[in-house]
């Protein structure tokens, strides 16, 4: 039998640490921003903690499964969450209404899911099984096997971008970072890697210059919408659109200045800004708590991503580590998208904080994804104790 102090050393208490005080980030941030009297009797801060209660439910869960059983499950998460984007697509509007420009989520009640913070999971498991099952059939790497693995990542990550892309830009642009982040770990040649992210890169220039002289042709040719237009426009001049869609990002950028060093202490705020507890809830921080309280909550995302990393590179399953690379690139781009447009370097996407800002669909996935990192040390170590049981 496996002794209590084994049974211990199987769960990760370093990554527990680090979500609860996520939690207490949020639950203080969001009881904040509800202060302000703009969201009526809600009460986000309870609704919060049921969510995070339950994301601990989907961990636990999750954590028990192993890399073997993970893989094996992928596909059909795959398929079940383009089900989703499918279903989503064709629903009434009672079922999956439109909001802010958006038909990216269902209601049922009280109840309001984003599949796609869910695919998002699906995608990670996914690619990492590709990549694991091409290495074992081409055990000697050529130009020709590594193109065709970048082709099998692609077609698997561009079916459920297609779905997206037209709804909600932000998501888009996550499936896209997990994808180079996974690529970049792959194996694959820089050979290719080098002409692909020049390519890349020339095409994002290519899209800005569109965006800029000749919006009528994305908006004809990819359905950009003309409101996804104007965020574009509100990052480079939001003081010219601040009656409009540079309203949010002028309204943050004064938000955070006047946090200045130390902020304006817990409760203190002065500066009105809508949906501050979701999207924005970065510039709450930055005003009470000023550019100290910002740099800690950096600094707590930094120190995440460093406990990821040492847990892919330890890892020996090679199914683990890319599906870490996966986790970090997408946890990566959601703070670095949130943050940078809370203080004006990025255009506004909607894209969420993860574990800190309010709502369920994305706490979930994020949860899931943690439930995931929780699963290497969890098996990993029962594997070397699997002699004693």
């Amino acid at each position: 039998m496996t002794s209590p102090n084994q049974n211990s050393s199987r769960i990760d208490f370093g990554l527990i640490l680090i979500i609860l005080m996520m939690f207490v980030v949020s639950v203080v941030a969001i009881y904040s921003a509800q202060t302000t009297g703009q969201y009526g009797s809600s009460n986000f801060v309870l609704k919060q903690t049921i969510y995070y209660i339950i994301g601990m439910v989907i961990i636990f869960i999750v954590i028990r499964f192993d890399s073997d059983q993970l893989s094996a499950m992928s596909w059909y998460l795959y398929g079940f969450g383009l089900l989703l984007l499918v279903a989503l697509i064709f629903a009434p509007a009672g079922i999956a209404p439109v909001r802010n420009g958006a038909k990216a989520w269902f209601v049922l009640g009280p109840i309001s899911v984003q599949p796609s913070e869910f695919v998002k999971v699906f995608l990670i498991l996914t690619l990492s099984r590709v990549m694991v099952i091409h290495h074992q059939n081409n055990p000697v790497k050529t130009i020709q096997s590594d193109f065709m693995l970048l082709i099998k990542l692609g077609i698997v990550t561009l079916i459920p971008l297609l779905f997206v892309i037209k709804e909600d830009l932000g998501t888009s642009l996550v499936f896209i970072a997990i994808l180079l982040g996974m690529i970049f770990v792959s194996g694959i040649t820089w050979k290719i890697l080098v002409p692909l992210f020049g390519s890349a890169t020339a095409f994002i220039v290519g899209i800005f210059y569109l965006v800029l002289y000749h919006p009528m042709v994305l908006e004809k040719y990819l359905g950009v919408k003309q409101y996804q237009f104007g965020r574009i426009y509100s990052w480079l001049d939001p003081y010219s659109y601040e009656s409009s869609t540079g309203f949010h990002l002028t309204r943050s950028l004064l938000a955070i200045g006047s946090g200045q060093t130390a902020g304006k202490g817990f409760g203190t705020r002065e500066v009105y800004l809508p949906e501050s507890h979701t999207d924005f809830i970065f510039s709450i921080i930055g005003e009470e708590f000023g550019f100290i309280g910002a740099s800690i909550v950096v600094s707590l995302f930094f120190l995440l991503v460093y406990h990821l990393t040492k847990l892919s590179l330890n890892t020996k399953t090679p199914y683990y580590s890319y599906m870490c690379a996966g986790v970090i690139a997408m946890i990566t781009f959601h703070v670095f998208q949130n943050v940078g447009m809370t203080i004006g370097l990025l255009p506004i996407t909607g894209i969420p904080l993860p574990f800190i800002s309010y709502g369920g669909s994305s706490l979930m996935g994020a949860m899931f994804a943690m439930g995931l990192i929780f699963s290497i040390t969890y098996n990993e170590r029962r594997y070397m104790f699997s002699s004693n049981d």
